[in-house]
């Protein structure tokens, strides 16, 4: 574990990571590695792109992406839009390098995850696509998020991450989308 905590300070030093990001980093690597995983934080996994915490268990890979709710303040007139897009895009990028995708979050934050993005990819309907596609392309033109990439990308569980209690509770992402939906219709 002190590994990944020099990797955050490292990082933070470097003025590559916030200190709130990387607390809820650390207390999902504590999780995982209580459950036998081999874990690294901020990891490379292809063409500059990294993941907050990645995680091996025999053949298995998991991959965590964190999120804190943060919204820059260029996007204060549009914050839930603007959120829409990021998660979609980080399911979309991420979910195909790992055999497990979860997003975690402190409990206080309720994240607008894509109910498209729970579905088995052959239950999604083209419009759903349209829209999570347009959403990213909003937002994320460089390289832009694929239809590929959106067709094929899935969340298998939410990460609710307790900082003060230092544990998680993993939930079904179909079960934390039922109790959070209601905030964003």
């Amino acid at each position: 574990m002190s590994t990944l905590a020099d990797r955050l300070v490292e990082l933070r030093e470097r003025n590559l990571l916030k200190i709130n990001h990387s607390v809820l980093e650390l207390v999902v690597a504590k999780h995982l590695i209580k459950d036998g995983y081999d874990v690294f934080i901020e990891h490379e996994l292809a063409d500059g792109l990294s993941c907050d915490v990645y995680a091996t268990k025999g053949m298995g890979t998991q991959i965590v992406e964190v999120e804190t709710g943060y919204v820059p303040p260029s996007h204060a007139l549009d914050p839930v839009t603007y959120i829409k897009a990021r998660i979609a895009s980080k399911i979309a990028r991420y979910s195909g390098h790992c055999d497990k995708f979860s997003l975690g979050a402190p409990p206080h934050y309720v994240m607008p995850v894509p109910v498209a993005l729970i579905q088995p990819p052959r239950s999604r309907s083209p419009e759903d696509l349209a829209v999570i596609k347009s959403y990213c392309d909003s937002y994320y033109r460089n390289p832009r998020v694929s239809e590929e990439e959106i067709l094929n990308a899935r969340i298998h569980s939410v990460q609710i991450i307790m900082v003060e209690r230092m544990i998680v509770q993993e939930t079904d992402s179909l079960d934390y989308l039922r109790n959070a939906a209601r905030w964003y219709d």
